[in-house]
């Protein structure tokens, strides 16, 4: 009985997240379509994105809990990275950088209704299986980056299906373009987005979703067919935090 009525709960809470995380954006739409009507209002958008990204954590009932080993400098381009394993992952990424930064996403969130349309106006999409979509990616983060913008991508590409895995393989890509612009990586670990909100439907709870925004990485002394070795090192840094976080 008492598990019956803790999975309405969660079914309750579930559904008042896709109301929230599409009703924001209806409500919001005016606003969007203007600070998305030209590119060189993407800080403006930004901003934006993140009061909507506030809005829906606060109002699940998420609060963010930060922990900050290097302060970020605000005139800089960065690729910022992070494990990857719930939806909220893009809201929090929003509301804990404050330097304004473009995704990196899959072209197929491009489909869902609404927050798609928007999607497409902001961000770079890429479709993994297609080579020339991943060659498009470097010459359009190339172009924002010039703009004084930073890049983020989610180096594992999906969200691990066995919410056991403590962190999947790193994909290349961020790093052969962090390599190619020379710009620092900045890890973050997010500890809390599986236990908070998984892809499990009947699972998680309101609480703190925990940060740590880890020391910059610098690629300028590197050679660019290094990104292997420094896929490797971000990969294993985020990693035995991650594990050590578990154990704590």
């Amino acid at each position: 009985m008492i598990t019956l009525f803790r999975n309405i709960l969660r079914l309750l809470w579930r559904i008042w997240f896709y109301l929230l995380f599409t009703g924001v954006i209806v409500i919001g739409a005016p606003v969007l379509l203007i600070v998305t009507a030209k590119e060189s209002w993407y800080p403006v958008f930004f901003k934006v994105a993140k009061v909507w990204a506030k809005l829906i954590l606060i109002g699940m009932g998420f609060k963010v809990k930060k922990e900050i080993l290097q302060k970020i400098p605000k005139d800089k381009s960065f690729m910022f990275v992070a494990n990857h394993t719930s939806m909220i992952d893009i809201m929090l990424m929003l509301v804990v950088v404050k330097n304004p930064f473009v995704f990196v996403g899959k072209a197929e969130l491009a489909k869902i209704p609404v927050f798609g349309f928007f999607y497409k106006r902001t961000c770079i999409l890429v479709d993994r299986g297609d080579f020339r979509s991943r060659q498009k990616v470097f010459k359009e983060a190339q172009r924002r980056l010039a703009t004084g913008l930073s890049i983020c991508i989610f180096p594992e590409g999906l969200v691990p299906e066995d919410e056991s895995i403590v962190l999947e393989e790193f994909k290349g890509g961020a790093f052969k373009l962090a390599l190619a612009h020379k710009i620092p990586i900045i890890p973050l670990s997010f500890y809390d987005c599986k236990k908070r909100f998984s892809y499990t439907f009947f699972s998680g709870s309101p609480g703190f979703l925990r940060v740590k925004i880890h020391p910059q990485i610098e690629t300028e002394n590197l050679d660019k067919n290094a990104f292997s070795q420094l896929r490797d090192s971000t990969h294993e840094l985020l990693y035995k935090d991650l594990v050590l976080h578990q154990k704590n």
